[in-house]
């Protein structure tokens, strides 16, 4: 089964999360409204705010909120930009880790497979996905 990371799983929950509130929303509240551990929050919500999707604001009252461009995000560079690059199979973005590749009979099946999601995750913008 093809599935998505939790790391991605928890980004867009986050970001659907503070696309709802209309306000600062801490890890803690993240994490302990949908049962997240919030270590794993906490972390995702950084790595958010040092890609440049969220805005940090430090203090006890402190929180993350989304950057206004997070409207014209695509969601296939929003998986990138956490995981790096998108295959179905390792393969697909990285030849040298297949020792079959010359003899591979699916390589082309699979690589047009990985286009087709890839050409759909584009066409879908975070903000889709977030509202």
């Amino acid at each position: 089964m093809l599935n998505i990371t939790k790391k991605i799983e928890y980004a867009l929950i986050a970001i659907r999360h503070m696309n709802n509130s209309k306000k600062l929303c801490s890890s803690k509240e993240i994490s302990s409204h949908y049962n997240i551990p919030h270590e794993i929050m906490a972390k995702t919500l950084q790595q958010l705010s040092k890609i440049g999707y969220l805005h940090a604001i430090k203090g006890p009252h402190g929180g993350y909120y989304l950057d206004k461009t997070i409207n014209k995000v695509k969601l296939i560079d929003f998986i990138e930009n956490i995981e790096g690059p998108f295959g179905i199979v390792q393969c697909s973005t990285n030849n040298k880790v297949c020792d079959l590749i010359e003899l591979c009979s699916i390589k082309s099946p699979i690589d047009k497979i990985n286009l087709n999601l890839r050409n759909v995750l584009s066409e879908i913008k975070l903000n889709d996905v977030a509202s």
